[in-house]
């Protein structure tokens, strides 16, 4: 077949699929295939406990009902767990929006599965079904009113790239991540929704507004997306004139950025105290070379340096963590902005946290989590290989310094820039939009590592970080897509002719 026939061929194949099936729907479809096979489908994938489900698990009404539960950690995946049949004396330990999840399931659990029996399957049902509208949402908002071929292509590379098992192992457990992932995916969606015109402001707005408050009040390090979120909306009260989209806009930017501040006054005393231990013992005494000189810098007593490279878990410890004299000897002593200033005045051991930093930051799976049922006769702590391309490509190939970071940052800043400048200057605020919910990623992804690093050190970083694996791989998919479609510099004109 000649060169001819074959692009006369793809043409009408381009044809047929897009008269039946837009390239949104095709990502939609394609991951919602993916992930069945993966989460619902013999061997069924999932994540490991590391200890952590308990902070959720109690408060929500369901238990650890397994007897060799615990021989289980980080090495197999478990998908039932026990519903509490009479009064649940158990308080929340941490105020997290994922428990409205866990209701919702729980709800639909004791309806069609049991009343005894929780099967976590029923909650990745929900975040797959969520998962599937983020995804058809990102791809319409890159596609609309392409070329069919472009836009099949970034179809294909939106599949490749979240459809990924290090990404949706996380429905079936009971680990935050999962919330993070589809509420990045539908807040910075619909952004771009915005930006284009695409569907109805209103609608659009809500989708922000909602995604942003369950993002924000996932987990205690969002707190600052809250406040990054709220600065972006500044941008879209410039977009319409009318005074009912000013006041909606205003109040949405008001609870985001209460959200963020709530979110961080609500902590528990408890993670306080373990991410203070954290923050000296895996940070600033870690980088150290004279650890006792650092504390005293700290105003801390330098026999503390004993504790350095210590975690606050260890079942055998110099002293207690929870006891009084390091409450008020210790604990007491320093804070956020203490910790912040250290490694303001120490840019060194600042640029050396960060580089241990970004040797976490692009790698998607945790290494420690298993992702097997035991039953299916893998070893300890094995991790399935299926559809899990994107995440060993990038683990094996980004550059794993926080240099490589600041030059993306430069570069991305550098082809968005021109156009932003432009429109502001032309006064066409719907235009200068997409700028600032890239950046908003940017700056959020920035801070899960920065939250990370000052809050805990380096006290299991690859998951502390999962927020900045998120948006770096959004912002890098935008960036691409961009490309294919040729809008990296330009603004999109197609939006001068469609009235507000």
């Amino acid at each position: 077949m000649n060169q001819t026939g074959a692009g006369l061929m793809l043409r009408r194949f381009l044809a047929f699929m897009a008269r039946y099936v837009s390239p949104a729907g095709f990502a939609a479809g394609t991951a919602l295939l993916i992930t069945f096979i993966a989460l619902f489908t013999p061997p069924y994938i999932g994540m490991a406990d590391n200890g952590d489900f308990f902070r959720v698990l109690y408060s929500n009404g369901l238990y650890f009902h397994l007897p060799d539960y615990d021989s289980q950690y980080l090495g197999y995946f478990i998908k039932e767990f026990g519903i509490l049949q009479y009064y649940n004396e158990n308080v929340a330990i941490y105020y997290s929006s994922q428990s409205l999840l866990i209701q919702l399931a729980l709800a639909l659990n004791k309806l069609f599965v049991s009343t005894v029996i929780f099967d976590v399957r029923v909650q990745s049902a929900i975040l797959t079904l969520l998962f599937i509208v983020a995804i058809y949402l990102l791809v319409e908002s890159l596609t609309w009113k392409m070329k069919p071929l472009y836009g099949y292509i970034i179809a294909v590379l939106a599949v490749f790239m979240f459809a990924d098992t290090a990404y949706t192992a996380f429905f079936n457990s009971f680990f935050s991540e999962s919330i993070v992932l589809i509420m990045v995916i539908l807040t910075f969606a619909s952004g771009l929704l915005l930006y284009r015109r695409r569907y109805n402001d209103y609608a659009m707005v809500a989708v922000l507004a909602i995604s942003g408050l369950l993002l924000t009040t996932s987990k205690q390090q969002n707190a600052p997306v809250g406040i990054i979120l709220a600065a972006t909306c500044l941008f879209l009260l410039l977009i319409r004139k009318e005074k009912k989209f000013k006041v909606i806009m205003f109040s949405t930017l008001s609870l985001l950025f209460f959200s963020g501040i709530a979110t961080y006054a609500l902590i528990p005393k408890e993670f306080v105290n373990i991410n203070q231990y954290h923050a000296m013992t895996r940070g600033i005494l870690l980088g150290s070379d004279d650890p006792e000189r650092a504390l005293e810098k700290m105003g801390v007593n330098k026999q503390y340096a004993i504790l350095k490279n210590s975690i606050y878990y260890e079942p055998f410890t110099t002293v207690d963590v929870n006891s009084h004299i390091l409450e008020k000897y210790f604990y007491s002593q320093y804070g956020f902005g203490e910790i912040l200033g250290y490694y303001v005045s120490h840019p060194k051991q600042a640029i050396s946290m960060l580089d241990l930093a970004a040797k976490n930051a692009f790698t998607i799976r945790p290494p420690a989590m298993g992702n097997y049922e035991k039953e299916e006769g893998k070893s300890f702590g094995q991790q399935t290989m299926f559809f899990s391309g994107y995440s060993l490509l990038k683990k094996a190939l980004a550059p794993k310094t926080f240099g490589f970071i600041v030059i993306w940052i430069a570069v991305v800043t550098g082809v968005y820039m021109p156009s932003f400048v432009t429109a502001i200057q032309r006064r066409d605020f719907r235009n200068a939009l997409r700028f600032p919910f890239i950046f908003s990623m940017i700056l959020m992804g920035l801070s899960g590592i920065f939250v990370s690093i000052i809050g805990a050190g380096d006290a299991d970083l690859s998951k502390h970080e999962f927020l900045f694996t998120v948006t770096f791989d959004l912002v890098t998919f935008v960036v691409i897509s961009d490309a294919i479609r040729r809008r990296l510099w330009q603004r999109d004109s197609r939006l001068d002719s469609e009235p507000e």
